[in-house]
């Protein structure tokens, strides 16, 4: 995975790097195919409680925060694109 662009992966894989471990017989990226295939996309995804996660086997709180961090992040930066737009247009 070193060798690809961020670009370039899918949406399970990069969640799979927020994940970072998994458990006996589960790696990162199952785990995060599976929370993928419950809420059906990343945008569903972020819009679920915090406390939604927890029903994954392999997710600990500190996997919770870490991806409600990286889903912060995009906020933020959607947000001041917006306001950088609307700055241009006027």
């Amino acid at each position: 995975m070193q060798e690809q662009r961020a670009n370039t992966l899918s949406d399970a894989e990069l969640l799979a790097i927020l994940v970072s471990t998994g458990i006996k017989r589960k790696p990162a990226e199952k785990i995060a195919e599976k929370i993928l295939e419950k809420f059906g996309s990343l945008s569903q995804m972020a819009n679920q409680p915090l406390e939604k996660f927890l029903e994954f086997k392999g997710i600990s709180d500190v996997k919770i925060i870490r991806i409600a961090a990286a889903f912060e992040i995009a906020r933020r930066l959607s947000k001041e694109a917006l306001s950088d737009e609307e700055e241009k247009n006027g």
